[in-house]
């Protein structure tokens, strides 16, 4: 097809074999033109080059580590110089497949495929492409399957964690059982962020515009924090959990390693402390809060993400089993010792 556009005189390929039909294409072009509808796409940038530009516009840290490690697996398989017009349909198919041959779990890929798919929306929407291939098919990862299954902290495992935690990982542990806020917001706090007099933290960074909210404080969250402001005036630092240079003094502590540590310290296998983010939904569900509901105090834009928080119901029902498993056997094991004592049945009296 040959048409003009402010003056120039462009070529394209109507991708069809019958006359009549191409003839139609090409009206429907010359209408798009003389509308004013007509954009002509520039040049396709490489995909290395358009997604080091894309990740330099991503403000989080941890979005912008995360998209990088995607964009080295996107790198491997697609190379530096593919063009963005080149990454079509069958070639993201074929990315799936070579990453699941190589073993690489559905939850890994997904993200790939995430950050893939936010670099072609923004080349589609600043015309380097004309439409981006996840807008033609669908490329699903069953890694509901696959993804393991945070562990969500009972009553009693709780009580031991606390009792065996640093002060500064006693206050941590507690705002994210009892707030559901993101381990990178509770670390980003600043004491004017707190008012523990109304009860009311306000989350002012996050990771999502979703996530800057007001959380309301449990009494048990207040008490930790007038308890933590004994330890750490305001005065000394603006932050609530300010970054000691003194590594020795054990009370201070609060990362990973001292985390790993408090955990075996209370006879609980290890899990990510971001897991406690999933015990408060697990627990406000099973108190019967609404999912939008939750979902707000989560920072969430949508509710739909909540059951993949909120697991404690399965958990729960598991337990009552147990439970009822375990009165049984008792009453099992009464009763030889009720008979020979001359009671007839102890669970009647």
């Amino acid at each position: 097809m040959s048409y003009t556009v402010d003056g120039r005189q462009h070529f394209e390929s109507s991708g069809e074999k019958n006359r009549r039909r191409a003839q139609q294409k090409l009206d429907v072009r010359r209408a798009e033109i003389a509308q004013g509808r007509f954009d002509l796409l520039k040049r396709s940038p490489a995909l290395g080059e358009w997604s080091k530009e894309y990740l330099e516009r991503v403000s989080h840290d941890n979005t912008r580590r995360r998209y990088s490690s995607s964009r080295e697996n996107l790198i491997a398989f697609f190379t530096e110089e593919r063009l963005l017009s080149h990454v079509s349909v069958a070639r993201i198919n074929e990315f799936i497949r070579t990453r699941r041959g190589e073993k690489v779990n559905a939850a890994t890929i997904s993200r790939d495929l995430q950050f893939l798919v936010q670099i072609l929306k923004q080349a589609e929407r600043e015309r380097y492409i004309g439409r981006s291939p996840f807008g033609l098919g669908k490329f699903r990862q069953n890694e509901s399957k696959e993804r393991r299954k945070p562990h969500i902290l009972n009553e009693a495992e709780e009580t031991r964690l606390l009792a065996v935690a640093s002060p500064r990982l006693r206050l941590l542990i507690t705002l994210g059982v009892d707030s559901g806020m993101r381990t990178g917001e509770m670390l980003a706090l600043r004491w004017e962020d707190i008012d523990i007099g109304a009860g009311v933290i306000q989350i002012t960074r996050s990771k999502t515009q979703s996530g800057i909210r007001a959380i309301p404080v449990s009494a048990r969250c207040r008490a930790e924090l007038l308890g933590w402001r004994k330890l750490v005036e305001p005065q000394f630092s603006e932050w609530l959990f300010p970054q000691f240079e003194n590594r020795r003094n054990p009370l201070m502590k609060a990362g990973r390693k001292a985390w790993k540590n408090t955990l075996k310290k209370a006879g609980i296998t290890y899990f990510p402390i971001y897991n406690l983010r999933h015990t408060f939904a697990s627990r406000m569900t099973a108190a019967g809060v609404a999912s939008l509901t939750v979902s707000q105090l989560l920072g969430h834009s949508s509710s739909q993400i909540v059951p993949r928080y909120a697991q404690v119901l399965d958990a729960n029902r598991i337990e009552a089993v147990k439970k009822l498993e375990l009165s049984r056997q008792a009453v099992v094991l009464e009763e030889p010792i009720a008979q020979a004592n001359g009671v007839d049945n102890p669970t009647r009296h």
